[in-house]
């Protein structure tokens, strides 16, 4: 048996490729949607790809399903539990439906649909049983369900997709699936999960890639109060210090449960010459992709420009700032060369973001505009309508600015109703990465927005600056 994780560090999820090397027939299970990593996998090693499935509906990233299936030829699975609320849609139609006790045969492989719901209603996971080897499963895939250390948020449907308190039955039902489904299979069984640290799908996610059944039972948080059957004891320990979900999470889960448009192969990006991009910027024709950091960007950029500092979080940068349902511009990245203006294409595509169209090497020559600083000796009197803390939830509640509001850089754009239509914001976060895109994002909406100058870490060195306790 061939197993290969394929990690996305950007969005710290995984998917995998599983294959058998006898038939040469591989299953990819939750594939991203730039798809050559798993092509170029398959053909390393003499497979192909005869089959693809995911775990469940995906609130963090689009899915590569049908854009695999596409390339390939292969079969697509997806899960049928759940109710009529959780069904995928029409684009899924020549898909196999799978219940819980269903199964996927790739060549000696065998990966069986286990129902876990909890972080989804209609979430499987998978039991992975090498034929070759054993007459019994060895892994278990478990999507978003159990992850090193910790498990699949249920609130996510409230945080991101309409819901109302759908956070205490996804709670009970995940109760039920640890201690009915999990916790009865043996202890030496693999978790392979579907994300690792960094991911805003739980709240304390370990960083290695594997665990087994029988370390969780032993170590994690939650076994105890699965072991102990003490449901509210769990209930309120896994609800408490969730993460802020940002508001692109709702944009996925409905473009997934539809099924992602299909791209099929890309065309070459354009080379913009500094004619040619000082004329599509004057006929406002694209948005700059200001690629810099944001030390920088201060120095001056493009007018209404997003800052997205470098590709290893661009995926997750740019679905904060950029909403592909609502803005319909063309997107040009400032790169040092095409591999990386198509590096940034395939990161933005990973949530949705089509529309990157070419690059530019320079911004010489071209009118800029230089972001407005206020010092942190200055901010007092400073004249200002609001004081914005865009750090996630729990920085907020350990420490921050007497006087200061707090929205998340994540979800900033979709909560400009708590914003005041007047007077300049005043905008921060740790040391200012974060910052500056969320403060790009703003000042394109028409915003006068003012940086806090070293923000939160750069404020707090002064002497007599005494940050507020949540």
């Amino acid at each position: 048996m061939l197993l290969e994780r394929i990690y996305d560090e950007d969005l710290a999820q995984a998917s995998y490729l599983i294959g058998c090397q006898l038939l040469g027939e591989a299953v990819v299970v939750d594939p991203r949607r730039d798809i050559n990593v798993y092509l170029d996998l398959a053909a390393k090693n003499d497979m192909r790809i005869t089959s693809v499935t995911e775990t469940h509906i995906h609130a963090d990233y689009l899915s590569g399903t049908l854009e695999l299936a596409a390339a390939t030829g292969a079969r697509v699975f997806v899960s049928d539990e759940g109710g009529p609320d959780w069904t995928y849609g029409p684009a899924f139609d020549s898909a196999t439906r799978m219940r819980d006790g269903d199964t996927i045969t790739v060549g000696n492989l065998i990966l069986e649909a286990v129902h876990t719901p909890g972080h989804t209603p209609e979430h499987l996971s998978f039991l992975l049983t090498d034929g070759a080897q054993a007459t019994a499963p060895g892994f278990m895939l478990t999507g978003d369900f159990v992850f090193v250390g910790d498990l699949g948020r249920p609130d996510l449907l409230d945080e991101a997709a309409g819901g109302v308190d759908t956070r205490f039955q996804g709670a009970k039902d995940l109760f039920s699936s640890l201690q009915n489904r999990l916790l009865t299979l043996p202890d030496y069984i693999q978790i392979l999960p579907g994300h690792g640290s960094g991911s805003a799908c739980g709240k304390a996610l370990g960083a290695v890639p594997t665990s087994t059944i029988g370390y969780e039972r032993a170590f994690s948080w939650w076994s105890q109060f699965v072991i102990e059957d003490d449901e509210t004891g769990f209930i309120e320990a896994l609800l408490a210090g969730q993460p802020d979900a940002p508001s692109y999470f709702g944009r996925m889960k409905v473009h997934n449960r539809r099924g992602p448009e299909v791209r099929g192969p890309l065309p070459d990006l354009s080379r913009y010459s500094g004619e040619d991009f000082a004329a599509a910027l004057d006929r406002d024709e694209i948005i700059v992709i200001d690629s810099r950091p944001h030390h920088e960007v201060h120095l001056g950029t493009v007018a209404g420009s997003v800052n997205i500092p470098g590709i290893e979080k661009s995926a997750s940068f740019g679905a904060w700032v950029i909403d592909p349902d609502t803005e319909h511009r063309s997107l040009v990245v400032l790169a040092a060369n095409e591999s990386e203006a198509e590096q940034f294409r395939r990161h933005l595509m990973r949530v949705g973001i089509d529309r990157v169209v070419g690059y530019t090497l320079s911004l010489d020559g071209l009118e800029l505009t230089t972001p407005r600083l206020v010092s942190p000796g200055d901010l007092n009197d400073f004249e200002h309508a609001v004081l914005l803390d865009v750090r996630n939830a729990s920085e907020y509640a350990e420490g921050h600015l007497p006087g200061a509001v707090h929205i998340t850089a994540g979800q900033v754009l979709w909560s400009t109703d708590h914003l005041p239509d007047e007077g300049t914001i005043v905008t921060y976060c740790r040391s200012g990465a974060r910052n500056s895109v969320a403060a790009s994002a703003l000042r394109r909406r028409g915003y006068d927005i003012a940086e806090l100058e070293g923000s939160y870490l750069g404020w707090s060195q002064l002497p007599g600056n005494n940050p507020v306790t949540a």
